[in-house]
């Protein structure tokens, strides 16, 4: 099952307050897999940037939301979540977390409300003191999912763990306290021009977006062991002929790479029935993407084998 089901509604925005400074820069959400750190970037956004699911390391690239309010724009950059490294993907990943948060204003290292402090979150805690130049903030995030009097032992237990400029909880999900942890962000960044244009919500392309719902729709009810395995790549991207088919689909050729015979089989299922449910799920996503635009969607699942582990076959895939 995904993490969250429908992306809550963009934050409601103060009015503008024409004596602050305009604030604009970047910060990153950092944490265990699977902590919530996509379903709070889309919903701070108010639109689907970030795949989201239940199976860790769902988020492989950095990808960033651009967050506009009347004195400032936050860029959120979404990073896969810190872990163990078991193969060189896992290596690439923990890479790309840390050249992204030496780059950011503001790191906020996100704890779940539901789950107690372990040695994953100290790892992570104590190696934001690499970033001296980041500010520091701490989110409780799933904070519907427990009693209040538990959300107040995870803000003590949190607050134990260093100073932090702020700490907040949330619920991406349920939309709370959303707008408070955008102003108390926007005041920790530098004075600055706007940095992205009114209209762009993110820097991912409609391709880059479209091979995420598909994988999205892939991680729906496979076994564990097969996220990690799963890439997808969009091949090609067709427009209807406007003389014989003007009203026609757009048409869109995807390859879903997998490590092994057997988890091909997985993904396509009986009788070709789990691919065609990855493909109805992949299609909806896709066409509300596309502002309602029919889609046909020709899906191949393909072994590419051990290419986690694989440095040219890394590099093909996007790696």
């Amino acid at each position: 099952m995904t993490d969250t089901p429908t992306t809550p509604s963009a934050p409601d925005q103060p009015p503008s307050a024409p004596d602050q400074p305009y604030r604009a820069g970047f910060v990153s959400f950092v944490g265990r897999p699977n902590v919530g750190k996509s379903t709070l970037t889309n919903a701070l956004v108010g639109e689907k940037v970030a795949i989201t699911s239940s199976k860790p390391q769902t988020t492989r690239r950095a990808i960033r939301g651009v967050v506009h309010r009347p004195n400032g724009q936050v860029i959120i950059v979404d990073t896969p979540g810190v872990h163990r490294p078991r193969t060189l993907l896992g290596e690439r990943l923990n890479d790309l977390v840390q050249s992204t948060l030496g780059d950011v204003d503001v790191i906020g290292f996100c704890v779940p409300a539901n789950e107690p402090i372990g040695p994953g979150d100290r790892f992570i805690n104590e190696s934001l003191d690499q970033y001296p130049r980041a500010k520091k903030i701490a989110i409780v995030t799933k904070i519907d999912r427990v009693p209040k009097d538990r959300v107040g032992e995870q803000l003590l237990a949190v607050s134990q763990l260093r100073e932090w400029d702020v700490i907040i909880p949330t619920s991406g999900t349920k939309g709370l306290q959303l707008e408070p942890l955008l102003d108390e962000i926007t005041a920790l960044l530098p004075e600055s021009p706007q940095l992205y244009d009114d209209a762009t919500v993110t820097e991912e392309t409609d391709e880059d977006r479209i091979a995420e719902l598909i994988r999205e729709a892939a991680l729906e009810g496979v076994r564990d062991e097969l996220p990690h395995s799963l890439a997808v790549v969009v091949e090609d991207v067709v427009e209807p002929d406007e003389d014989d088919d003007p009203d026609g689909p757009l048409r869109i050729f995807a390859n879903l790479f997998v490590e092994r015979d057997s988890q091909k089989a997985i993904v396509i299922g009986r009788g070709g029935e789990r691919l065609k449910d990855v493909g109805s799920r992949a299609r909806s996503e896709i066409e509300s993407l596309l502002g309602g635009r029919h889609v046909y969607l020709n899906l191949r699942v393909k072994v590419a084998k051990e290419w986690q582990r694989d440095p040219k076959q890394l590099g093909r895939l996007g790696f």
